[in-house]
């Protein structure tokens, strides 16, 4: 063995080497005519002659040559293609004649990146001298100042308004000096009026607080007259740190004139005039660390006065919060819509943010205020209020897209949330299920892709609330339910519907991608199947385990109900086109329906030894299983024909065997059953029925099932059939022979014989009859 695998070795490399070798020389062949075939070529594109550069008149010849005739090029084996177009991209193109330049296209060019710290201050000297030093530097002759005030008031040096002359002295000098450099040394005056500003607000504080020299009201509108005053100075000198420092100084103006009073409608009131006051800086200025700042600082505010609330004031801390939340909202998009800018990351996120705050303040005043039927309401408000927004935004026609996207979201949002914020179990998927189909329904009409995969994600929560359903629902035998009409059944209905109406739209999509994914219609088609299927399983199981507890008896209309459904959906997808499924499909649902029927069929059994011998249940129910019987069988033949006209002939016998041992089991199987009904007594008990049965009824039902099978095989000349039917003669024989006679009664041994007999001459006397046929029968099937 080792010499020849040795020997077949050495062929192989043999082979290889010559056949490297003719390869090899072919291409030699071929590089030399790509040669000859490239000087051609670049003969023909530069013997052009010069044209003259004299300016006098040039005769022209009697007589034009023609260039010769190229030379044949030779024919090239099509796997050499790719060779020849390589070489011919190393010829040089030919150069055009002089004549008006081609205009080039300006080349693209990528956006510049967002520059580091360190890229954008190369010279970190230089930023800390002009940046940093004097910011350091205010502070602290902020402090020296203070120092040298507290100094002056500790040694009595001043009284009470000189205190306060001196401070507001000192912050009027600083803020007089940023005013004269503001041109010259614009970063650094800013600094300085921001240090003025500083010294302004503590100095009144002072005054009201230590000194009393004015009483609450007086301190406020001094503060607020020194906010304008920072409001005025930031947009002279164009500078979003004096309106933050202004920002700062206003929202802590009350807190530093409080007297420990609690007045929250003019503490909201001040907040809110401040915040308008953000509004319209934010309109004409493009400050975003502003407006992220005010929405920072309103927030915490917000929250502390939020937490000291009592009854009574509820109310007024929800109405101010709507307020603050829809002013949020104009501070963020004033200034991008006047000039038609895109919104960026922050933008969308402070809205995010500020949606999200204000609803769950919202649902928490409304629970403190024992309102709680009213979150639902809130909710649809909510998103009445974005949709109402959007449009608004759409309708102005300058606004960016992606802010309206994202305002439908949060509408979609808030009414999904409508369902299990306001209603209760099975409520929420029927909501569920309705918002769905809407939502795609507005997408195919608006086209907008964020309405698409709000429909999606919706109807996949539908389909989590739904198993939750069934969870509570069928999952306590405690709990019994009213026939049909029950929220378990319609609910399950309501949603197999809502998928076969997205069904229906999907496949009027012509755009089936949902950022870059694509979800088949199939899926929407096959999941309505199924919920409609199990909203009769569920209800059958229900309704019998609930109603005769402690008993099998629901798995016996289960058995009904799988076929009967299964046939009826059958029949109907064979006349309408778009719940026909392909032809796989039919068979595999009819095969997994056969093996849940095989395998339950002991469960029967035992349901009739206990309706006959334990008397607990009526034989009546039996005419159901019988009925499913009946839906089965039909199955069972709607499942041959399937197999027969789609299988191909190699697996049409595999089929055969096992579509055969199916039928045969199945009326081996019921026939037993019907027996036991029709001859049970109390003199005459189930086992002796079955013993019986098993040894007289059984062989004389195989050998007819086997005399059907010769038929059968003989009309439609298909030679498995005939085989099998020999075949279960043969076991019908060993059985009877070796098992069944020592047994059987005088009666039986005479009916059994005498049948198999009977049957055994028939099929004989068949065969000698159209034995022709036959013959040439399998001679053509053997030639196909």
């Amino acid at each position: 063995m080792e010499i020849v695998s040795i020997a077949l070795l050495i062929a192989i490399v043999y082979l290889l080497q010559k056949n490297k070798s003719h390869y090899t020389s072919r291409i030699e062949r071929l590089e030399v005519r790509i040669m000859d075939l490239q000087k051609l070529l670049q003969q023909n594109v530069f013997s052009k002659p010069a044209e003259p550069t004299s300016t006098a008149p040039v005769n022209k010849p009697e007589e034009v040559k023609r260039p010769p005739d190229p030379l044949p090029i030779p024919k090239v084996a099509k796997d050499q293609g790719e060779v020849i177009a390589n070489s011919l991209e190393t010829i040089p193109k030919p150069v055009k004649a002089i004549g008006r330049p081609v205009p080039q296209r300006p080349a693209y060019k990528a956006p510049e990146p967002e520059l580091s710290f360190f890229e954008r201050y190369p010279d970190l000297e230089k930023f800390i001298g002009e940046n940093l030093i004097n910011k350091i530097g205010i502070a602290i002759l902020v402090l020296a100042i203070g120092f040298f005030v507290k100094y002056a008031i500790d040694n009595n040096w001043v009284g009470p308004v000189g205190r306060v002359a001196i401070g507001v002295v000192f912050g009027g000098i600083l803020i007089g000096i940023a005013h004269r450099m503001r041109n010259s040394y614009k970063a650094f005056s800013s600094v300085l009026v921001g240090g003025g500003l500083a010294i302004l607000y503590f100095t009144i504080t002072l005054a009201y607080h230590q000194f009393h020299l004015f009483n609450q009201l007086t301190s406020l509108i001094i503060l607020i007259a020194i906010t304008c005053f920072a409001v005025v100075l930031s947009l002279l000198y164009d500078k979003q740190e004096l309106a933050v420092i202004a920002l700062v100084g206003g929202l802590s103006s009350p807190f530093m004139v409080s007297s420990g009073e609690a007045n929250y409608v003019g503490l909201f009131t001040y907040i809110v005039l401040l915040n308008v006051g953000m509004l319209v800086i934010a309109y004409y200025k493009s400050w975003r660390i502003l407006n992220a700042t005010a929405f920072g600082l309103t927030v915490l505010v917000f929250c502390l006065i939020l937490s000291s609330l009592t009854g009574p004031t509820y109310l007024t801390g929800f109405v101010y919060a709507s307020i603050l939340y829809l002013l949020f909202f104009w501070i963020n998009v004033a200034n991008n819509i006047k000039e038609n800018r895109q919104f960026i990351a922050s933008d969308f996120s402070i809205l995010l943010v500020n949606t999200s705050l204000y609803f769950a303040a919202g649902l928490y005043l409304l629970t403190v205020m024992h309102h709680e039927n009213m979150r639902g309401l809130f909710s649809v408000s909510l998103a009445v209020i974005n949709l109402l927004l959007s449009f608004a935004l759409f309708k102005n026609k300058r606004a960016d897209s992606n802010i309206l996207y994202l305002l439908i979201g949060i509408t979609l949002t808030f009414i999904s949330l409508t369902a299990p914020i306001q209603l209760n179990g099975h409520y929420i998927t029927m909501f569920w299920a309705a918002e769905t189909v809407l939502l795609y329904w507005l997408y195919l009409k608006s086209k907008i892709q964020l309405m698409k995969l709000a429909s999606l994600i919706i109807w996949a929560a539908m389909i989590i609330s739904l198993l939750m359903d069934w969870g509570y629902l069928y999952r306590s035998s405690a709990l019994t339910l009213n026939i049909i009409a029950n929220k378990g059944f319609i609910t399950t209905l309501m949603t197999a519907i809502s998928s076969y109406l997205m069904y229906l739209q999907i496949i009027k999509d012509e755009n089936k991608q949902i950022y870059q994914l694509e979800i088949p219609a199939d899926v929407y088609r096959y999941a309505s199947f199924i919920l409609l299927f199990m909203s009769g399983l569920l209800e059958v199981n229900h309704q019998f385990l609930n109603r005769y507890p402690n008993t099998d008896l629901n798995v016996l209309y289960l058995l009904l109900y799988v076929p009967a459904f299964v046939y009826v959906f059958y029949f109907i997808s064979k006349r309408i086109g778009r719940i026909l499924q392909p032809w796989i499909v039919n068979a595999v649902i009819i095969m997994v329906c056969v093996a849940v029927y095989l395998l339950s069929i002991s469960i029967i059994f035992n349901l009739e030894y206990v309706a006959l011998v334990g008397h607990k249940l009526s034989a009546n129910h039996f005419y159901a299983h019988f009925l499913g019987a009946v839906f089965m069988a039909i199955l069972l033949y709607h499942l041959v024909l399937t197999l027969k006209d789609n299988l191909g002939d190699d697996v049409k016998q595999i089929a055969t065997w096992i579509c055969s041992a199916v039928i045969v089991t199945f009326l081996s199987l019921e026939i037993c059953l019907a027996f036991n009904l029709l001859f049970y007594s109390p003199t005459t008990s189930i086992d002796r029925i079955e013993t019986v049965y098993v040894q007289v009824g059984l062989p004389i039902l195989w050998a007819l099932c086997s005399f059907a099978l010769m038929i059968l095989g003989m009309q439609l000349k298909v030679q498995t059939l005939r085989i099998i039917s020999l075949t279960l003669f043969s076991i019908t024989l060993v059985k009877l022979f070796a098992f069944d006679i020592q047994g059987i009664p005088p009666a039986g041994k005479i009916a059994a014989f005498f049948c198999l007999g009977v049957i055994l001459l028939i099929i004989s006397f068949m065969y000698q009859k159209v034995k022709k046929i036959l013959v040439d029968g399998d001679k053509k099937e053997a030639d196909v």
